[in-house]
């Protein structure tokens, strides 16, 4: 596999690249209009743009890509997360053309795309799950009788469903009929698919998840696990691993039930197994994610496994090259998500430059991120700016170091939830590991950090002085997008790919 293709933007996007380009291999990047300046445009060796800035135009336009990878010898395409990460039918179109997919098969996809079909999927291998109905459930006097049985409160869920959407937690059979038709009608409008089930409501769960990895030939090991317990409406805002809960009887258990439901699909690449924690430690299944997650790079940091290398490798038909007795945890790793987002308003998502950008560096600290300095946050994708990881010899010291390089981390021109991490880090909850999802509901409210937004505000106020009072002339950074910013050259390969040298 010489050349591949990277079906998706900003970080995610650079990061595959980085490390294709440690092993030899060429990248080309797709890109929409709103994207045609962006670091991982120039940082691949070919790049074509594929349609305007709405992502049902571009980034979801799995012909296109398709396309693009045909006429320029693609031998893989790696599709990040997101997008189409987790479209089976992509993934089918992409191996009918005679392209890798970097990623499971097709059939693994589906299974584990359905709630219900990925529970169907794991009951033979004894693996714990949540009490709860057996299929999709449409019929309220039904939904109803399990609710008495299995005993309030319950959650309702869209089997297609994440990110909390089509979810509704129903405290009695007085309120079913209502929620539940709120959650089928929000599951139609965001998946299409209205289908919803019903299981037993935890009410002071532990997120956590185990990163597995699956070769062609039947080896599936798991890399420990991530605690993704702080989220804020349902999902994740900062991750760590390992997880500070779990003991070393538990750690293997839930290990082995990771690599269970993995096999139950014939998993191959690299996947994530979801489980509900509850105050006791009993562990059930919640879903899988077939594709790589956000939060990977802190795996990476406590096992030294380039996930993405060991995607493609895969993915070109190498056995894995180690056993789960090789694999030992070293150290811990939090990662705090960036978000353009304003944590004083709901985290409501933020637009617009970036007037000062400048990351943190120094021992212990990892940022992977998609955007420089004058660039413009569109408000057609997820707000994501960046995953901050910190590293240490222990937890005590992972924490230390992330909270350094959030005081470090300088951004002006958009709200951003770098205040709100410090808060949960600093959060006696947090510290001591007595935390579970609720964490956000429980201990966080947005006047908390009112200094910290007035700090914010008044840098934000000085820069923008400084930058748009002309004091910021020649030999300052020059904004992507302005004088500096790179051509596309139109006059090769079908007008679709750009020239590397006219970025340099």
């Amino acid at each position: 596999m010489k050349k591949i293709l990277v079906a998706n933007r900003g970080e995610i996007a650079l990061r595959v690249m980085k490390s294709a380009r440690e092993m030899g291999i060429k990248t080309v990047a797709v890109y929409s209009e709103a994207d045609r300046n962006s670091p991982h445009v120039r940082y691949a060796d070919e790049a074509v743009c594929i349609g305007s800035a709405s992502s049902k135009e571009s980034y979801l336009r799995g012909d296109k890509i398709v396309e693009v990878a045909k006429a320029l010898g693609v031998e893989g395409i790696h599709p990040g997360y997101g997008f189409l990460s987790e479209n089976a039918a992509f993934a089918k179109l992409v191996e009918e053309n005679g392209i890798t997919f970097i990623g499971p098969t097709p059939e693994a996809i589906e299974i584990m795309g359905s709630k219900l079909a990925a529970k169907d999927a794991v009951k033979k291998f004894d693996i714990p799950m949540v009490p709860g109905s057996a299929g999709a459930i449409t019929d309220v006097a039904e939904a109803k009788l399990l609710g008495e049985k299995i005993g309030y409160p319950i959650l309702i869920k869209a089997s297609a469903g994440g990110g909390g959407k089509g979810m509704r937690v129903v405290t009695s059979s007085d309120e079913l009929e209502e929620q539940m038709q709120r959650a089928q009608s929000e599951a139609i409008s965001a998946f299409g698919d209205g289908s919803v089930f019903i299981e037993k409501y935890v009410g002071s769960p532990k997120h956590i998840e185990v990163q597995i990895l699956g070769d062609n030939y039947g080896n599936i090991v798991y890399l420990f696990e991530r605690e993704c317990s702080i989220q804020r409406r349902h999902q994740k805002v900062l991750e760590e691993a390992p997880s500070s809960c779990l003991n070393e009887e538990k750690r293997k258990a839930i290990g082995e039930a990771a690599v269970k439901v993995g096999k139950a699909c014939a998993y191959i690449g690299a996947g994530t197994v979801e489980f509900l924690v509850d105050e006791e430690l009993n562990f059930y299944f919640l879903e899988m994610n077939t594709r790589l997650q956000v939060e990977h790079p802190v795996t990476e940091m406590i096992t030294g496994v380039d996930l993405v290398k060991e995607q493609i490798k895969i993915a070109r038909g190498e056995k894995l090259s180690f056993a789960q007795e090789d694999l030992q945890i070293r150290g811990h790793a939090v990662e705090l998500r960036v978000y353009a987002e304003d944590p004083m308003n709901n985290f409501l998502p933020d637009i617009g430059k970036l007037i000062l950008y400048q990351k943190p560096e120094g021992p212990g600290v990892r940022v992977d991120d998609g955007y420089e300095e004058g660039m413009d946050i569109p408000i057609y994708y997820d707000p994501l700016l960046a995953k901050l990881v910190g590293y240490g010899k222990d937890r005590a010291e992972a924490i230390d170091r992330l909270l350094r390089a959030i005081h470090d981390y300088k951004i002006v021109g958009v709200k951003n939830t770098l205040a709100f991490g410090k808060f949960v880090l600093e959060h006696q909850d947090f510290v001591s590991g007595k935390f579970d999802t609720n964490f956000v509901g429980k201990n966080y409210k947005p006047e908390y950090l009112k200094s910290e937004a007035d700090d914010e505000m008044e840098i934000a106020a000085l820069v923008a002085g400084h930058v748009f009072g002309g004091k910021k002339t020649g030999g300052g950074k020059k904004f992507a997008g302005g004088a500096n910013s790179s051509n596309v050259n139109n006059n090769t390969k079908s007008n679709w790919v750009k020239n590397r040298s006219s970025h340099r």
